[in-house]
């Protein structure tokens, strides 16, 4: 697995843009396809929120890999 920190610079990042930033996906429709699939764990527990606001301490997780947000 594939493990990942990701300093935030500002109070939050969507999602999906986490994804695309970090490298996880190659583009915003992979990310959309990768979250609408319910793969991807925020602190543990599934979403399907796009647009969810990820903030310093929060972990994002799916199959291969984990991205810690500092």
């Amino acid at each position: 697995m594939e493990q990942i920190q990701f300093e935030l610079t500002s109070e939050h990042i969507e999602l999906l843009k986490l994804l695309k930033i970090t490298g996880v996906v190659g583009s915003g429709g992979e990310a959309k396809h990768l979250i609408a699939t319910g793969d991807i764990k925020v602190n543990g527990e599934f979403t399907l929120v796009k647009r969810l606001k990820i903030k310093k301490g929060d972990t994002v997780s799916s199959e291969g890999f984990r991205i810690q947000v500092m």
